[in-house]
Parts: C-alpha cells; structure tokens; sequence
C-alpha cells in the first residue's frame, strides 16, 4: 500500500479521501490555490502546497505544477476526486509518465470513455443498449440539421468531449437548430476545448439511473447496485437516493449486468460510474461512464457498507477486487442532498462569502461530507458545493423523513443556500411518492421563490435577538428555508 497520496482537489471531496487515507495509515499531501489557503483540507492534511492562484487553469488544472509539487513531496499515487482534472486523460498519462500512480483507469480508457461519440460505437458494438442518435460528432451543422431532422423532434445536442451539461441544448423544432448548434459548438470549445457536437433522440420523462461499478487490472468487474439522479438543476444532480423507487429486482439485475459489460468492454479499471436513462417503460439507454468517483458516492457506501475510496487505493496499488458480486447486499435507503451556495430563488445564482454560523446535524444514520466551517470565506472562482447531508434507514419513507429533520438542523448563516429549497422538494407529495424524473424540477419548482413575510420575521427575530445578546434562535421557515445573513434554520417554528 503506498505510504503517501496526494489529493489533486479542494473542499469536501479532499477531505472525504484524506480520512480514509488516514484509516489506512496513509499520509497525505494537499494542494490548494491563493483563495484555499485557509480551507478545510489545507488544515487536514499532513502537508500542503500552494499551486498558484484562484484561476483553476493556473492552480487546479494546472498538470505540470501538480506534478511538480508530487515528486517534490515524494508521493507514490494521487488521487484526483472529482471535478478539475479527474477525468482528463493528459493528467492521468502525465502520472504514468512520471512514474506516480493515478488512482483512477488507464489514460487510454479515459481517453475513450471521455469521447462521448466514440464510447456509443464501443457498447452499441457490445450489444448494450444505447440512445438513437450519431456515432459521430461534428461541426457541420448542415449534417447536425440532417441528422436532427431525419431522427425527429425533440432531440438533444451534446457536446462529445464532455459532460456536466456544457455545450448541451434541447430542440423542439427544426427551426431552433441553427442557433442551438451554433451556441452548443461555442460552448463546447470554451468548456473542453473541442467544438465537436452532436444529435441524439431526447426521451420522453426518464429517469437517471447510474450504476456504481469496481473493476481491478486482473479483469474482475462488479457492481454496487444503482442509485437513481434524477432531480437537477442546469443538468446538474441535487439530491440522489438509493435503491431507485422504479427499479425492480429483475431490472436492477439486467442494468447491473450491462454495467458490469460497460467496464469489461471498455478494459475499466479502478471505481467509476456507468450512467443510464430509464424510460417509464423499463427500457433503459446508455449514457457515458464517469471515469472517476461520484459526487453520491456515499449513499451507495451507506446501504452496501463499503468503503469506496479504500477500494480505490487497494486496486491501484495492484490488489485484487476484494468484493464478490454474489457476496454484496442493499442494506435500507439512502438519500443524498448537495448543499450549495446558490440562490434557488435566482436560477440557482452562487453565492459566495463569508460563513458567520455553522453548525452539522447529527444524530442516527446522518452523515455530512463537509468542506467548510465557521468563519470559512466561500470563494467565487469554484462549484459553490459546501458539503453533501447523507441519510439512511430502514425504508425509503424513514430515510426521507430523516432528510426532512437533518435539513431542518443544518445551520449556515451569512450566505444564501438551497437548504430551502431542498426541504420543499423532500417534502413535496411527487418525491414521496417517488415520481422523479429529470425534469421533475421544471415540471414542480419551476419559478420558486422563498415566503418574503417568513424570510422578514425571521430576520427581526434574529436581529433583535443579537441586539440583547441573546443565544440566537434558529427558525424553521417551511417555504423559505434556505438560510441568509439574517436567518438559519432549527428549532422555532414561526
């Protein structure tokens, strides 16, 4: 097992990976740029090294100063968590190059898996099912318009170098194609560096359900059941559960089997993430792989009772799975909600500053993968991710109305988050019944806005209170929730 690791990340996820390394006797070594320099995995880790500042291409997309900074530390392995230079193939092949572990797959596989067009032929060829659409991406939006045209209304453009939503655009008709691809082809350059696009058959309501798949260099390939990410904003995942409320034990089989094809087709090697769409049918697409850990990682650890990033290590420094399919079990449910620094009421602005209060709920089946503390500046050059609220129980209805208490507990003052929106949508009559799908909130939340009068009165509460120096109280408010300079949330209930 390697000594010392380097985390090429920042926040929450750095912190995550360190204490498991710390479990495993392992030191680690952190990074962070000029606005990090007081961040929690700074603090957490045995060493750090500064990389540069806040713009990310000159400290945490920078590869050559990573990589700089881990022979200088004498590090065997870096592990790059999520988001940044996680799924980059240059990054991993510069590893390679320099004789560091990437605990991750091959670059090549990357490389492969990061081509969205190029990994469709791959497991259309496997006999996996996949979404109708091109196999190759272009520019030339005459063919796009064909290709759009011939498939029919609606469909989705996507960009083939990346992910995230970037370069991805929903068209209804034939005549909003030029303008979509044009702005698609921009964004796409910008965000991954290639302008390459193209067309697929948008799916009537489906969920997003992704697989959790380990696979070791000996060829062994398993999968820790599903976890279902329907509910985003901007194409992005909020609030993630596990087991899906639509699977049943034979699809949850037939999905974990192609899975487990994907990484086997593919040479997988290390944790990654083979996503699908599932129609209301039961018919189910493949998407991509994401070729590193999950942001939900943890609810799949919670009801398998596993530990993830110990899996990682253990394969990348040359053990075999230690796992056995037949062997793993679903214990419960899980949900997962990201607390961000946004406004929900401003299209899910950010919000960045500086955190006056917080305070983590605690109690039975309640974990919170955190990156901040109080006093902590929220920067504005990052995902505005502060941590992630995991709960599990017996049941799904007992593990949603544990969300609903432990959101009611988290206190953050001094910035906007969505803790408030969140609770309206676990409490909401379409989550409990499980109806999620990926436009559940356009279809149900779509023009959200706090209750003014709540947000008023908890402020002179708050206020008059911290005039008389009083401890502060802490305000539920059931529409306006999330919290504000003037407002947390807890135990009044106005």
């Amino acid at each position: 097992m390697f000594k010392k690791v380097l985390i090429a990340n920042r926040s929450e996820i750095a912190v995550r990976i360190m204490r498991t390394c710390r479990e495993m006797g392992i030191q680690t070594v952190a990074v962070y740029s000029e606005p990090d320099r007081k961040a929690l995995h700074v603090v957490e880790a045995e060493e750090a090294f500064s990389i540069g500042p806040a713009e990310p291409s000159e400290s945490y997309l920078n590869i050559e100063r990573i990589i700089d900074v881990a022979k200088a530390a004498g590090v065997e392995a870096i592990h790059p968590g999520y988001g940044f230079l996680a799924e980059h193939p240059l990054f991993a092949r510069a590893c390679e190059d320099s004789g560091i572990v990437f605990i991750g797959p091959p670059s090549q596989v990357i490389e492969n898996l990061g081509n969205k067009t190029l990994a469709r032929t791959m497991m259309s060829r496997a006999e996996v099912p996949v979404i109708p659409g091109m196999l190759e991406a272009t520019t030339d939006t005459t063919l796009l318009q064909k290709e759009a045209d011939a498939m029919g209304y609606p469909i989705i453009i996507k960009a083939a170098a990346g992910g995230g939503g970037k370069g991805m655009r929903v068209v209804s008709a034939s005549s909003e194609m030029p303008d979509a691809c044009v702005s698609a082809i921009s964004e796409a350059e910008k965000a991954f560096g290639d302008p390459s696009i193209y067309v697929e058959k948008c799916l009537e309501r489906p969920r997003h359900v992704e697989i959790q798949i380990l696979a070791d260099s000996n060829g062994n390939a398993i999968h820790l059941f599903e976890r279902e990410c329907s509910i985003q904003r901007r194409h992005q995942k909020i609030i993630e559960e596990t087991p899906s409320p639509a699977l049943s034990p034979e699809l949850r089989e037939r999905m974990g089997e192609a899975a487990v094809k994907v990484a086997k087709t593919s040479g997988y090697v290390n944790a990654g993430t083979v996503e699908f769409l599932l129609e209301p049918s039961g018919n189910f697409y493949f998407l991509e792989v994401n070729t590193r850990l999950q942001v939900e990682h943890p609810i799949t650890e919670l009801t398998t009772g596993t530990d993830l990033v110990r899996h990682q290590l253990e394969i990348a420094a040359g053990s075999p799975l230690s796992l056995r399919q037949e062997e793993l079990l679903q214990r419960g449910h899980a949900i997962e909600c990201r607390i961000y620094a946004e406004d929900p009421a401003a299209d899910f602005f950010p919000s960045p500053g500086k955190i006056i209060g917080y305070q983590e709920p605690t109690g039975p089946g309640v974990r919170v993968d955190s990156g901040v503390y109080e006093g902590y500046e929220v920067p504005m050059h990052y995902d505005p991710i502060l941590s992630k609220l995991i709960v599990a129980a017996e049941n799904r209805e007992l593990a949603r109305r544990r969300m609903i208490r432990a959101l009611e507990d988290y206190r953050i003052t001094g910035i906007t988050t969505i803790i408030g929106f969140l609770l309206d949508v676990i409490r909401s009559v379409p989550f409990s019944r499980g109806d999620t799908f990926i436009d559940f909130v356009q279809t149900h939340f779509s023009g959200w806005k706090p209750d003014k009068d709540l947000v008023r009165a908890a402020a002179a509460a708050y206020l008059v209170d911290e005039m008389l120096g009083a401890p502060q109280p802490q305000v539920t408010v059931s529409q306006a929730g999330y919290p504000t300079p003037w407002q947390s949330l807890g135990a009044w209930t106005l």
